[in-house]
């Protein structure tokens, strides 16, 4: 008897697709649930990786070399910015760039035909946006996701260097965690907002809200015009404030309308009565 032999494949067909092998960057669990679930039931998707920070997601991306890599843009740390810079625009998989707000790096992604998914986001969107990166894939050939990626991270350095996120116009609301559920948290509502480390406190009447952003980051995204830094570790709504009134140490204090009152840095009290005329 004969070994077997495998059988050939028939003249004209096509070879089998190889999975597309996908990692997720984000540093909510949830999150990274949700695209996983997402991506579950997709056919020829292979999950590779998850990580929760943007040093692990460049160490992910070289070991691993997935074709897609869906990267939240805020996190602590190494953003998601950060983490294409690190790995190399022309060593990057497609990137579907994942964020929490409407007015977040949106118009850039879109100037540059760079896919987003926002947050919370729906099975059908993100699979919509797996389904573009496919295409995507076609595009590394000729080198046309590399440039995209050069010109969104040129169009972000700041004179110091730093990638930082891009703007349209000011926030107007906040994804936010309450109760195991994702509402939504209009600019309107805030009083003022006290940094937390990598993430700040949105204080909105009785309700404190913890957002993934660093102080300095949400300063660049609220309205300069209604919000403004008394503080290295504190942002104040203007319409909230009913007075300033001199301190200790030649520091001043704010006093809102909620009978809150918050430090004034010296530096900081002068542009703070200018602003609220």
């Amino acid at each position: 008897m004969s070994p077997s032999v495998p059988d050939e494949m028939p003249e004209g067909a096509a070879p089998p697709r190889r999975a597309l092998r996908v990692l997720v960057v984000d540093d909510e669990p949830l999150a990274r649930d949700c695209v996983r679930l997402a991506l579950r039931d997709a056919a020829g998707v292979e999950v590779v990786g998850e990580c929760a920070d943007g040093a692990a997601a460049v160490d992910a991306i070289r070991v691993h070399r997935p074709d897609v890599v869906f990267l939240d843009v805020q996190m602590p740390g190494l953003d998601g910015f950060g983490v294409v810079d690190a790995v190399g625009v022309d060593r990057m998989p497609s990137v579907v760039f994942v964020t929490a707000f409407d007015a977040h790096a949106i118009r850039a992604f879109e100037v540059h035909a760079l896919d987003y998914v926002l947050k919370p986001f729906e099975n059908d969107r993100l699979l919509a946006a797996l389904r573009r990166a496919r295409e995507d894939r076609r595009t590394r050939r000729d080198g046309a996701l590399g440039r995209r990626l050069a010109r969104l991270l040129r169009g972000l350095q700041t004179e110091g260097g730093d990638v930082a996120a891009p703007r349209r116009e000011p926030v107007r609301r906040f994804a936010v965690r309450h109760d195991g559920r994702i509402r939504f948290v209009a600019v309107d509502e805030v009083d003022w907002v006290e940094a937390d480390g990598n993430y700040a406190v949105l204080h909105a009447g009785a309700q404190r809200h913890r957002v993934r952003f660093t102080i300095q980051a949400l300063a660049r995204e609220l309205d300069p015009t209604r919000f403004f830094q008394i503080h290295r570790s504190t942002i104040v709504n203007l319409d909230r404030v009913k007075e300033v009134q001199p301190w200790f140490g030649g520091d001043y204090v704010a006093i809102l309308t909620t009978g809150e009152k918050l430090r004034v840095s010296r530096t900081r009290a002068p542009l703070l009565l200018r602003t609220a005329r």
